[in-house]
């Protein structure tokens, strides 16, 4: 018997693969990267710029017009006693205004001396250390001013030889040649003591005196 090609085939096997989801399906959600934190770190101030101080230097040579604050005396100063002063121009160098009239100085006597008794003349020496101005101090280096008071009158030595003479004619009236000898004595001491009085010439320079110091 011929039997039928057709009928003695066998199905086919049924395709048993299985198609897997994609990995994207199952996998887990990535968890979001957190966003960067921001830098609160405060940047650190900028330094603040000192004020620039320019140096201040006068110049030798150059002349420093000042009135006294004060009265210096060779009756109550001695040498080595500070005073005070008033610049009563401003120092101008090369056009330029260093300093105001009416900046404070301050400087010391270098000499105070009265004149001996009946000789020699009365001096004072004064000479600036320092000036103040705004706040700083400039020290100085200067010349010193020196004045120099009158000589003595002639009447002072007139007076002592007067008063010997006077005691010496009293005492001869007195009692003749021995009293002229004593009464000359008495006479001449009498003259003396009047002279260690007034005989010592003082010099004063009041407030206000002006004076001019020239920078070294």
């Amino acid at each position: 018997m011929l039997l039928a090609a057709g009928c003695s085939r066998q199905p086919a096997p049924a395709n048993l693969t299985q198609t897997q989801p994609p990995a994207s399906a199952t996998a887990p959600a990535p968890i979001p990267a957190a966003p960067p934190v921001a830098d609160r770190t405060v940047p650190d101030a900028e330094p603040v710029a000192a004020p620039v101080r320019r140096e201040l230097r006068i110049p030798a040579g150059v002349g420093l017009h000042v009135r006294l604050d004060q009265t210096v005396s060779t009756r109550t100063n001695h040498a080595g006693d500070g005073f005070g002063g008033t610049l009563s121009r401003p120092v101008v160098v090369r056009g330029e205004t260093l300093i105001p009239a009416g900046a404070r100085v301050r400087g010391h006597l270098t000499a105070a001396a009265a004149s001996g008794r009946l000789e020699g003349r009365p001096v004072l020496g004064l000479t600036l250390d320092s000036l103040h101005f705004s706040g700083s101090e400039i020290r100085l280096h200067t010349s010193s001013v020196e004045r120099v008071g009158p000589r003595h009158k002639k009447r002072n030595a007139l007076f002592i030889g007067g008063g010997a003479g006077l005691g010496a004619a009293i005492g001869a009236i007195a009692g003749g040649g021995k009293g002229a000898a004593i009464g000359a004595l008495a006479g001449g001491g009498a003259g003396t003591a009047g002279a260690a009085a007034t005989g010592k010439e003082q010099l004063t320079l009041g407030a206000e005196t002006p004076l001019v110091f020239t920078t070294r």
